[in-house]
């Protein structure tokens, strides 16, 4: 028996990779100034944008026109990856950058702007805090070195990068006497920041 000409073969929609994420602070962490630095945030960010296809979003492309039969469907998935940054701000940034009737682009560059903004006294402000910190004022090694990392990489994103080898004389400079032999095998050894 012939089959049927009237059965329908069922439409198929294709979804946008958009709609398959249920939790952002799952896969981005919350840009706080401190934890997570800006540039690291950038990084999970595009990393995520272009994964889920919405890299358009925050790299300055144009939208398409308001009349274009595509632009709903924009303006839909902009306010879903709006509120993936809104979703992953401290709170205190959250009120700086939360405004009526912005487009992912207009939060991203107001973002970039805020850490980017002043670089020459924000340098300075990090530089100063990179070159006075010590072990002592941290609660473990561990906390030390991630402070090196994270200030090494505020330094990056205003533009004043630190290498592996200042990393690294950094913390032997400011070890107590007790880490003298370490100190001393660092320094002739000179190991990448990574093998620290």
């Amino acid at each position: 028996m012939p089959p049927s000409s009237n059965r329908t073969t069922p439409k198929t929609t294709n979804l946008h990779p958009i709609y398959t994420v249920t939790n952002i602070q799952n896969k981005v962490r919350i840009l706080d100034w401190t934890t997570v630095t800006y540039s690291s945030w950038v990084k999970l960010f595009k990393l995520h944008a272009r994964g889920y296809k919405v890299l358009n979003h925050i790299d300055g492309t144009p939208p398409p026109n308001s009349a274009d039969a595509t632009y709903e469907t924009w303006a839909e998935i902009d306010a879903i990856v709006l509120q993936w940054i809104y979703g992953t701000l401290s709170n205190d940034l959250l009120v700086r950058v939360l405004a009526s009737d912005a487009t992912t682009y207009d939060a991203w560059t107001k973002i970039h702007d805020i850490f980017l903004n002043n670089k020459g006294s924000r340098a300075a402000a990090l530089e100063h805090e990179f070159t006075n910190l010590t072990l002592t004022a941290c609660s473990s090694m561990d906390e030390y070195c991630q402070k090196i990392k994270g200030l090494a990489e505020q330094l990056t994103d205003v533009d004043n990068p630190v290498n592996e080898k200042r990393m690294v004389l950094q913390l032997v400079r400011s070890l107590p006497a007790d880490f003298d032999m370490v100190a001393s095998f660092i320094n002739q050894s000179s190991p990448s920041w990574d093998m620290m």
